[in-house]
Order: C-alpha cells, then sequence, then structure tokens
C-alpha cells in the first residue's frame, strides 16, 4: 500500500501531523521508535510536571501556618509521586494511541529508516517491511547534547550521570544532586529533587541563568530559588565528570584525577571557575545542557535532504528541499518547544489539504514550571537592544493583583511589558509568579495580533485575577490620544 502521508516520529509534531492529516481523508502511516508520544509526553514535559506538582502541593503544605491551614508535618512520598507520574503517563499516550486509531491511522512502533525513493514515493523501512508514501514529514524531535567531557559517557553507562529519561524514573531520591546546566530542564528538575529532600548544586556555564531569559526575570528567579536552598555555582564550566575516591584516585577520568586526590565521596566532577579547577562530591549528576535535533542514523542521506549542523532546514510551510518532503519539531532546531511543534505539524498538514497557512514565530510563549512560574513571549530587554528596537519598558510588581496578593503571603512576582515606541505595540511580555505558565497564552495573542497599548486599555480582564497585571502595566505607560 501506498500512503499519503509517512510521518517518521511519533512526538507532538508526529502525532498530530498523523491525527490531522487523517481526519483531513488523508492515508497516514505514523513509524515511531520509542513509544508514541515521544519525549514531551514520556520523558519529558509531562511526567515532569506531575513531579513538579507534587512538590507545589508539598510547600502549600509547608506554609499553611500563614493562610490559617495548620499541617503538623507534610511530607514527599518520592515512589508514590513515580507512580503517580507513571499512571499520568499512561492515560495520556492511551489517549493518543485512541485518537490516532479513531481517525484511522496505522501506527507502527519500530525503528524506521528511510530508503530513498522510487516512482510511487520515498521508502520507509521498518526492520523486514518497506513502506511507501507519497509525502513524507520528519518529526524525529531531539536528543540530549552530550559534550565531549571527560568520564561524561562512562558516567551514563554506569549510571552515575544522568539525561531528562533517567531523572524522571528515580526511584529514589539521592542525598546530593549535582545538575550541569542552567536551563529549563535543569531548573525544573533541581526545584523538583530539593523539596524532595536533596541537597542541589546547579553549574551553569553562563554568569546567569534560564538561558534567552530577560535579564531581570532571570536575576529575580534565581533569588526565589536560592530560598529554596538550591546551591548555584555560575560561570563555571565542568571538564570532567567520573567516580572516584583518595584510595584509588586514579579511577577517576585522567584529565581531573589531579585535581581530585582527597575527595572521599564515590562519584564527583570537576569544574574551572575564575581560572581554579575545584571538585564538588554528590551521588547523581543531572546533564541538561541543552538538546540537538535526532537527524543522524534516519537515511536522510538516501532521500537528499539538506541538513545544517545537524537539524533541517525548512520554510515557513514546513517543506525540506526535497518535494513532498517536510520537517517539523525540534528536528528543524528553530524553537524547540512542544507547542511550536503541534503549530508546525498543523502548518503542514494544512499545506497538504491545499489550505493557505504558515508558521509564525514571533509570538511563542515559554515557560518555566518552577514554583514561582516564569512566563514570556516576544522579545526581551536585550533582544530589543539587539535588534536596535527602540522601546518603553514598564515592570509592576503581581501585588497590584488582589488575587495574588490573597493567595501569596510573601509573592515577590511581576510583570514586564515591553512596548515599541511610535506604533505603541506590545513587543513582549515577561512574568514571574503564580499562574504565570496559565496567563502567558493572553500576552501571545496580543503579539500575535499586534494588540496597542491602547486596545488593551480597552479589553475586560475578569476580577479578581492575577492576569489583571498586565492590564495594570498598560496605565503606568504615558497617556497618549485615544484612537479613532
Amino acid at each position: 500500500m501506498t500512503y499519503d502521508l509517512l510521518v517518521l516520529g511519533g512526538g507532538p509534531a508526529g502525532y498530530l501531523a498523523a491525527e490531522r492529516a487523517a481526519h483531513g481523508g488523508l492515508s497516514v502511516l505514523l513509524v515511531e521508535k520509542r513509544a508514541v508520544g515521544g519525549v514531551c509526553l514520556n520523558e519529558g514535559c509531562i511526567p515532569s510536571k506531575a513531579l513538579l506538582y507534587s512538590a507545589k502541593i508539598l510547600e502549600q503544605a509547608k506554609h499553611g501556618a500563614s493562610y490559617g491551614v495548620k499541617i503538623p508535618e507534610a511530607s514527599l512520598d518520592h515512589a508514590a509521586v513515580i507512580t503517580r507520574k507513571e499512571k499520568v503517563v499512561r492515560t495520556l499516550v492511551a489517549g493518543v494511541k485512541a485518537k490516532l486509531k479513531k481517525n484511522g491511522v496505522t501506527t507502527i512502533e519500530g525503528e524506521g529508516i528511510l530508503k530513498g525513493r522510487n516512482s510511487e514515493g520515498y521508502l520507509l523501512a521498518v526492520a523486514d517491511t518497506e513502506y511507501v508514501g507519497k509525502n513524507l514529514l520528519v518529526a524525529t524531535g531531539s536528543v540530549p547534547v552530550l559534550p565531549p567531557i571527560p568520564g561524561l559517557k562512562e558516567s551514563i553507562d554506569n549510571g552515575y550521570a544522568l539525561t531528562n529519561r533517567e531523572i524522571l524514573a528515580l526511584k529514589e531520591v539521592p542525598a546530593t544532586l549535582t545538575v550541569i546546566g542552567g536551563g529549563v530542564i535543569g531548573l525544573e528538575m533541581a526545584s523538583y529533587y530539593a523539596a524532595a529532600g536533596s541537597k542541589v548544586t546547579v553549574v551553569e556555564m553562563l554568569e546567569r541563568i534560564g538561558g534567552p531569559l530577560d535579564a531581570e526575570i532571570a536575576e529575580a528567579l534565581l533569588v526565589q530559588l536560592k530560598k529554596k536552598d538550591i546551591t548555584f555555582i555560575l560561570g563555571a564550566k565542568v571538564t570532567a565528570v567520573g567516580l572516584g575516591s583518595a584510595a584509588s584516585p586514579e579511577t577517576v577520568v585522567p584529565s581531573a584525577s589531579a585535581s581530585m586526590t582527597g575527595v572521599t565521596s564515590a562519584s564527583v566532577i570537576a569544574y574551572e571557575k575564575d581560572g581554579r579547577t575545584e571538585t564538588l562530591s554528590g551521588d547523581k549528576v543531572l546533564v541538561s545542557i541543552g538538546r540537538r535535533p535526532n537527524t543522524s542514523g534516519i537515511g536522510l542521506e538516501t532521500i537528499g535532504v539538506e541538513t545544517e549542523r545537524g537539524r533541517i532546514p525548512t520554510d515557513d510551510q514546513g517543506r525540506t528541499n526535497r518535494p513532498g518532503v517536510y520537517a517539523a519539531g525540534d528536528v528543524n532546531g528553530v524553537s524547540m518547544l512542544a507547542h511550536t511543534a503541534y503549530r508546525e505539524a498543523e502548518v503542514v498538514v494544512n499545506h497538504l489539504l491545499g489550505k493557505r497557512d504558515h508558521m509564525r514565530y514571533g509570538a511563542i510563549p515559554a515557560v518555566i514550571y518552577t514554583q514561582p512560574e516564569v512566563a514570556c513571549v516576544g522579545e526581551s530587554t536585550e533582544s530589543a537592544k539587539q535588534k536596535g528596537l527602540d522601546v518603553e519598558i514598564v515592570k509592576l510588581p503581581m501585588t497590584y493583583s488582589g488575587r495574588y496578593v490573597a493567595e501569596n503571603e510573601r509573592g515577590e512576582g511581576f510583570v514586564k511589558v515591553l512596548v515599541e515606541k511610535g506604533s505603541r505595540k506590545l513587543v513582549g511580555v515577561h512574568l514571574i509568579g503564580s499562574y504565570a505558565s496559565e496567563i502567558i497564552y493572553g500576552a501571545a495573542l496580543m503579539l500575535e495580533t499586534e494588540m496597542r497599548v491602547e486596545d488593551v486599555r480597552e479589553l475586560v480582564f475578569p476580577h479578581p485575577t492575577v492576569s489583571e497585571v498586565i492590564r495594570e502595566a498598560m496605565f503606568e505607560f504615558p497617556i497618549h490620544e485615544h484612537r479613532e
């Protein structure tokens, strides 16, 4: 059988594209190597949020007395948290599979390898069977970046060092956890395991956390996480990861063994900061310095698909350099977020179905689900400056919201809004505080529709809600004449 569309990869981009295409009347084959739902559903977005919600409940319980709720003792049962996480994942995976089946998608769990093209279409082999598709969507996602740090590969092999996959499946809470990387994954897992009882240290190469976060938001988050007894070592480069002891320093990777002499723990990492080499001892290490597109070993070369530094370049309709071949999700390396992948998948399918559509990346929100939450969309102060945008900036405490004050005894959140001078259009919104993840979509809509300060002032926000701080911020900008 020749399918209208072959989908290689069953993560957010792949499974949604398969579902939408089949619903639109196309015959679709979806091939997923590990588990339908991809990293996001099985080893990333969803399971991490299940853990973080348990940590949030624990924190609320511990501070209940401030709100008139007295709880003698609150503790976290990590094993129960993991059991619930697995239940959540099973439920959602089953739901995705059911929707694919309902829409008539043929799903195969196995490793798919591209084998070229014949007169009917593109060839995709799974085990000993070849399938043909008139069109092909590559949605193979991403994999963790594992830099050539001495001892890292061996540490992953022996279970000392972990990636996002293993950290979400730990059956026991490590007494000490070192996190390499202060990005989204690193910060979220640092937050959970600190709440669960680990002594957590985050080692970050940059002088700040949060990667592309607005600098003020990043600094505010750093302050809050330090209050939760998370230690941060910034501006530090990890030079070795390994196992060793004072009795047998030779068991540590050679390049760092000298600096590790005298370390009594069975596990250590070495890092350089300010020209000096230091060491940390600990039970587990999480490597979370980023992800890269997963394009190697899938046979792209057999069909002539071009790659650029490991990613598949696409146009605004998801098309690659080969006719009928599309790419969506992390594999194109543009915006490595699940919600971006969903939208890219829809654009690809709409193009296949003959509907006008194109991908826009200017108003894609991003969230860090720590406690407090951080969310942002559009330009930061730094990116606006780099692009030469002339902007006005307003920063307003979350305490301008009555609900925020009612629910946050010691809240220190704020909203930061960037507006382009002249046009008065919103170009960036950043929040740190409760409900930030649920509010940011509204800000994204404002940017997407090019709303001006005056437009937002005329919107009616529900009261009392935390989202009202965005509207309140609009009245902190200078008053201009009312629009016609």
